[in-house]
């Protein structure tokens, strides 16, 4: 047997239009199938919170079973399953001792957000990337009360605009 891992990435998939991965049936035979946004030419806001709620909700409708794909195997996919297709499991993935502390805080307190009865389901069906606050890697801040602490945003959103004219401008 060979050591495979999928990585899903259902928003790409519908954009693109190339068909539906069969997860649940993954899942069922006991494969590592991780969660991601592919690139932004296929998926324009690279927001995790948004690819748990589409692959949560894709699966639901393809297998017209409401039971398939629950918050918490989304959940799942996104996190430890993900760390182990990238093989850094006993690093990152989890909160445990011994491993990597990355955390983010979600300010639950938006109208969206409110109120909270099942956590994990919000996280999967109510959350977008907007709202997390705070961001920790490896234990250190790098975001603040929605403020980067690394890095410049308004240079790097600068930066970035003045590329894309460039690359506009290249393809005329």
């Amino acid at each position: 047997r060979r050591k495979v891992n999928i990585v899903h990435t259902p928003e790409s998939n519908m954009k693109l239009a190339s068909g539906v991965a069969p997860v649940p049936k993954m899942l069922a035979k006991g494969l590592t199938v991780a969660l991601g946004t592919d690139g932004c030419a296929s998926n324009n806001d690279l927001d995790l919170f948004g690819e748990m709620d589409r692959a949560a909700k894709l699966h639901k409708v393809v297998c017209e079973d409401p039971t398939v794909m629950t918050a918490r195997q989304v959940i799942r996919m996104a996190t430890i399953e993900g760390a182990k297709a990238l093989g850094m499991a006993h690093v990152i993935g989890s909160l445990e001792p011994g491993k990597q502390a990355d955390i983010i805080i979600i300010d639950t307190g938006k109208p969206h957000l409110t109120p909270l009865y099942h956590p994990e389901s919000h996280l999967v069906y109510a959350v977008s990337g907007a709202d997390v606050s705070d961001v920790f890697v490896a234990g250190r801040a790098i975001m603040r009360n929605y403020v980067p602490l690394t890095l410049d945003m308004d240079a790097v959103m600068e930066k970035a605009q003045s590329s894309a004219l460039r690359i506009r401008e290249n393809r005329a």
